[in-house]
């Protein structure tokens, strides 16, 4: 099969194309009466029954270079505030502010390379939290972090999603199993919870289960907002694009599909695989990567293309990008590959990643990966008792352990906090997929791992 492939049709469905042709011109709203009451939309800018701004004739004035300045200075402005914020301190100098936007155009165009591996020397063990409850009663599947590292939200296979806060180290909040869901108000969820993300601005929760509907909720309140509905199998994948409300979603209907949560609304489906989707991921271009048994691919979504990899001998159960470039993969064959989106075979492979399995002599599965973007770490999990972390190095070339961190049971789930000082854990007496092997020593639980760095 070809490497780069176009869009066509596939199984006798075409892919829609979005027009372009500015050509049309759209009609001239009608303009309302002298009579006309005003409507809402029209009448924005009164408040508390002050007069409306007169904007329009000042943005008349306000030429092109101008308009540019002015959004220049609020942007920087609202930068000035991110940074006297994290750095907490109040005098903010032109260099901070520098550093500051060379990284944000980096990280955009794919070029930042942050050389962070060698500074994880070891974990704290006396600071390691465990997060559990009654309501995660079997192994967690998934979870996801917010962006200001304050809460970890995590769901299971008892089909409950808990919010924990990460700094007072408790439960905040759930959305419970109900074993029928209302069609007039959906308070919970009804199947094993497989999936889940949450937007970058945290505005948005999106949650997949085993039924073919992804759940959106309020992350603050879990206030239920809409149901996408559109798949035919349970949804194994979710993630958004950065910094948008864009959402891709994957399913064991064997495509994945684009969603617009601004609209709530569906954009577009996404045909090639050939079995189930397992896993998928995304960063800030409009690009994505999924793999599904032995199918790899990278979607180009604005062109309209696809690229295949081969590499694996096994199934492949996840994907992780690391920058806009390079991506990591790991599945049953116990092998962790490390690839560039140029090449069709892996940059680099470690075989056997967490050792062979003496009651088959088979390799341990690795079951869960992470990677921190844009930098040279990644860490993988399995059931052997450790997580791994690896530091890729020689322009991604090779890839060594640097850091093993003793853990009990199934590593289902895996994610740095937005700083990299803590590694978010999902661990469970069996595998997020199934129920063919049980560690009954081992605890349903989050564990929360500090990292001591230089």
């Amino acid at each position: 099969m070809s490497f780069f492939i176009k869009g066509k049709q596939v199984n006798g469905i075409k892919r829609a194309k979005y027009s372009t042709d500015k050509s049309k011109k759209r009609k001239p709203k009608a303009k309302p009466s002298k009579n006309e009451e005003i409507t809402s939309s029209e009448d924005e800018g009164l408040v508390n029954n002050e007069e409306p701004e007169v904007s329009s004739s000042e943005d008349e004035r306000e030429t092109a270079q101008e308009k540019k300045l002015r959004l220049a200075k609020i942007y920087l402005k609202e930068i000035e505030n991110e940074e006297r914020a994290r750095l907490q301190k109040e005098d903010i100098d032109e260099g901070d502010i520098s550093k500051r936007l060379k990284e944000d155009y980096l990280k955009e165009t794919g070029r930042l390379r942050m050389t962070v591996a060698d500074r994880y020397k070891r974990i704290d063990e006396d600071q390691i939290q465990i997060l559990k409850c009654r309501e995660h009663r079997s192994s967690i599947t998934c979870l996801c972090v917010t962006t200001d590292d304050q809460s970890i939200i995590a769901g299971s296979k008892d089909g409950v999603v808990v919010s924990y806060s990460l700094t007072k180290s408790r439960k905040e909040r759930v959305i419970p199993f109900v074993k029928q869901s209302n069609t007039e108000e959906i308070i919970g969820h009804t199947k094993q919870i497989l999936s889940i993300a949450i937007s970058s601005d945290n505005k948005f929760l999106a949650v997949g289960t085993e039924t073919s509907d992804i759940f959106i909720w309020e992350p603050q309140s879990f206030k239920f907002i809409k149901k996408l509905t559109g798949h035919k199998n349970a949804i194994t994948g979710l993630c958004f694009k950065r910094d948008t409300h864009t959402l891709y979603s994957c399913s064991r209907d064997r495509t994945a599909k684009v969603w617009s949560l601004d609209e709530m609304a569906y954009v577009e489906t996404l045909f090639g695989h050939q079995n189930i989707i397992s896993s998928m991921d995304t960063l800030y271009k409009d690009r994505l990567v999924s793999c599904g048994c032995r199918d790899l691919r990278l979607w180009k979504i604005t062109e309209e293309t696809q690229l295949i990899y081969n590499g694996h001998s096994g199934n492949i159960d996840n994907v992780k990008m690391i920058n806009e470039e390079n991506f990591i993969t790991g599945g049953d064959d116990g092998q962790i590959c490390v690839w560039s989106m140029l090449r069709k075979k892996p940059l680099c492979v470690v075989q056997d990643a967490h050792g062979i399995d003496p009651s088959n002599q088979q390799p341990y599965w690795i079951s869960a990966l992470a990677a921190l973007t844009n930098a040279d770490l990644a860490v993988s999990g399995s059931q052997d008792g450790f997580i791994r972390l690896w530091k890729l190095e020689n322009n991604f070339k090779a890839c060594k352990m640097i850091l093993k961190v003793p853990v009990e049971g199934f590593v289902n789930c895996l994610s740095f906090t937005s700083d990299a000082s803590k590694l978010i854990v999902a661990t469970g007496k069996e595998h997020k997929l199934g129920r063919w092997s049980t560690v009954k020593s081992a605890k349903n639980c989050i564990m929360v791992v500090p990292f001591i760095k230089e």
